[in-house]
């Protein structure tokens, strides 16, 4: 480029897909001559068969079920004859019962770590935007009224995750950004912590892997907002109302069905 029509130095130009080496269009829509091809077709043969082995055991469970005349359990879990009844009876038991159902006591919170470590990773514009949703949601404060809210949440995690996935693609490796023509007053660290799509300074794709493991949880969340409602999955889980927050500790026990270990004596 001319001098006019850039403002980056020529040590950042070099870094530059368009001129660290030559160009092959043909990557950017993902061919690619590779050898031996079973390298390069791994990651996707290794995908097919976990779902090929996840569908077999689906498929043998419910032929099982089928041929014994049995229904399938009310909730997915490991240890089908563990229920919040069982959770104080000892320690193998209390795993037991966490290993069932510790998302469904603890997902929410789960989430709220996990909005925390996007935050933390990616310091950047869409970090501020996850800290307002995650003020937002904590604004709630109740888990009703967070429940109500929850599938704005996931829409939003889901709808900004496929945004970066666009935009850490960006547009094939021809022209310039309009952010680096020579009118535009932005640099490499406001072009970075915009996550704008660049061909020196590259959008970060690690930070949608922290994006996509928070789009995991919550999508469980809001299974488990759905799992309360129903009186089955109460039954066997127990529920997940809180407690008055005004209540004395010393009284909790005529309002919780759990044994006091604490204030017994």
């Amino acid at each position: 480029p001319g001098e006019n029509e850039t403002k980056v130095n020529l040590e950042e130009l070099k870094t530059s897909v368009l001129y660290s080496g030559p160009v092959d269009p043909a990557e950017w829509v993902g061919l690619r001559k590779s050898y031996p091809l079973l390298v390069y077709l791994r990651n996707n043969l290794l995908m097919l068969a976990i779902l090929a082995f996840e569908v077999t055991i689906y498929r043998h469970q419910e032929y099982y079920r089928c041929r014994n005349n049995l229904t399938a359990p009310v909730t997915k879990t490991i240890f089908h004859d563990i229920t919040r009844a069982h959770l104080d009876d000892g320690l193998v038991n209390c795993v037991k019962y966490f290993i069932n159902y510790f998302f469904y006591k603890f997902g929410l919170e789960t989430c709220f770590l996990l909005s925390v470590n996007v935050i933390g990773q990616r310091m950047d514009f869409y970090a501020m935007i996850h800290a307002f949703w995650l003020i937002a949601v904590l604004y709630r404060r109740r888990r009703k009224a967070i429940a109500e809210i929850w599938p704005k949440y996931c829409c939003f995690l889901a709808c900004i995750i496929t945004f970066q996935y666009f935009l850490c693609i960006g547009i094939p490796p021809a022209p310039y950004y309009p952010w680096r023509s020579g009118n535009a007053n932005f640099n490499s660290n406001i072009i970075k912590w915009l996550y704008f799509p660049d061909f020196i300074v590259r959008p970060n794709p690690v930070f949608l892997v922290y994006d996509f493991m928070l789009l995991l949880c919550a999508s469980l969340q809001r299974q488990t907002f759905e799992d309360e409602n129903k009186a089955a999955v109460r039954i066997m889980a127990g529920d997940n109302v809180e407690i008055c927050m005004n209540l004395d500790a010393a009284s909790f026990s005529q309002h919780n069905p759990v044994p006091d270990f604490i204030h017994c004596r």
